[in-house]
C-alpha cells in the first residue's frame, strides 16, 4: 500500500506537467483547429531558460529560493512567450488560409528547426542542475518502505491548478475568452463583429508558450537534467493527453495529463519501464475507438 500511494503521489506530479503542456496544444486547437507540433520544442526551450535563469542568478549572488524562482519563472516565460509569437506569425499565419496539411508541415518542420538550433547553441550533452527545493513530508514511516511528498511536488500540483482556475476564469469570464470563443466558432463573423482575429491566435499561442515555460521549469527542477531532444518525447506525451482528455477543453486537457502521467507512474512501479510508453498510447487507442472525441471532448456538430 505503501508503494501503491508513493506511485500515485509521481503519476500525479508527472501528470500536472503534461497537462499543462497540453493546455497548450488545445487552446490552439481549439481556436485555430490547427496542432501546433513546436509546442513541445517550446517547452524545452523554457527549460534551457530556467536553467540559464538559475546560472545567472548565482552569478548575481541572488542566493534566496523564492525570489531567484519568481525571477527565473519571468525570464523564462517572457522568452517563450516571444518565440511563440514569433513562431505563430512566421510559420503559422501567412498558410491560415492554406490547404489544412500545410500549416501541419510547416509546424513539423519548425519542430525540427527549433530542436537543431538548441542543439547547436547548447550542445547535445545532457545539462545537469542541482537540486534548489530541498525537504518535504514523510507520510508512512512503518516497513521498510517510506512514502515521501516533496515540497516541490506540491508546489508543482498547486500550480496546475492555479493555473488551470486561472484560465479558466479567463476563457469563460474576461473580454479576452469571449473573443476568444467566438473567433472558436466562426472566425469570419468574429472578424465582422469588430474582434481583431490576428491578435487573438497571437495572444492564444503567447499564454501557450508561457504554460509551456511553466513546465519547463517544473521538469528542470524535478528531474536536475534536460537536453535538447525532451521537448519531442513531452510534446507526444502532451499532445496524447490533449486527445485523451478531448481536444479543445481545458479541463479535458488536465485530465488526461493526470491519466498519462498515472499510466506511466504504476506501469513503471509494477511492470517494465520499458514498456510504460506503449501502455500509455494503447490506453488512448482504445479511449478513441469507444469515444473519438475524448473523455471530455464535445462532438463537432456542422450546421448546414
Amino acid at each position: 500500500m505503501d508503494y501503491f500511494l508513493q506511485q500515485l503521489i509521481n503519476g500525479i506530479t508527472l501528470g500536472a506537467i503534461y497537462g499543462l503542456i497540453a493546455i497548450g496544444y488545445t487552446m490552439v486547437y481549439g481556436i485555430i483547429g490547427m496542432i501546433n507540433f513546436a509546442h513541445g520544442e517550446i517547452y524545452m526551450i523554457g527549460a534551457f531558460v530556467s536553467l540559464i535563469g538559475f546560472l545567472l542568478m548565482g552569478a548575481l549572488g541572488i542566493s534566496y529560493v523564492p525570489l531567484a524562482l519568481f525571477l527565473v519563472l519571468l525570464m523564462a516565460m517572457l522568452f517563450t512567450a516571444i518565440y511563440g509569437w514569433a513562431i505563430e506569425r512566421i510559420a503559422y499565419r501567412p498558410l491560415r488560409g492554406s490547404f489544412r496539411l500545410a500549416p501541419l508541415i510547416s509546424a513539423i518542420g519548425m519542430s525540427i528547426l527549433l530542436q537543431n538550433y538548441v542543439q547547436v547553441a547548447q550542445g547535445a550533452r545532457v545539462k545537469p542542475l542541482q537540486p534548489i527545493i530541498h525537504g518535504g513530508f514523510e507520510l508512512t514511516n512503518g516497513g521498510d518502505y517510506h512514502v515521501t511528498l516533496s515540497y516541490l511536488q506540491i508546489i508543482i500540483v498547486a500550480l496546475t491548478v492555479t493555473l488551470m482556475a486561472g484560465f479558466t476564469f479567463i476563457i469563460t469570464r474576461t473580454p479576452l475568452g469571449r473573443a476568444q470563443r467566438a473567433t472558436e466558432q466562426d472566425m469570419t463573423m468574429a472578424s465582422l463583429l469588430g474582434v481583431n482575429v490576428d491578435r487573438i491566435i497571437s495572444t492564444t499561442f503567447i499564454i501557450g508558450a508561457s504554460l509551456a515555460a511553466v513546465a519547463g521549469l517544473m521538469v528542470t527542477l524535478y528531474y536536475g537534467v534536460i537536453d535538447f531532444y525532451i521537448g519531442f518525447i513531452a510534446g507526444m506525451k502532451a499532445f496524447t493527453a490533449a486527445v485523451l482528455g478531448g481536444i479543445g477543453s481545458l479541463p479535458g486537457a488536465i485530465l488526461g495529463g493526470l491519466l498519462i502521467g498515472l499510466i506511466e507512474a504504476f506501469w513503471s512501479g509494477y511492470f517494465s519501464i520499458e514498456y510504460k510508453d506503449v501502455a500509455a498510447f494503447s490506453i488512448l487507442v482504445m479511449v478513441l475507438i469507444f469515444r473519438p472525441t475524448g473523455l471530455l471532448g464535445k462532438p463537432e456538430i456542422e450546421k448546414v
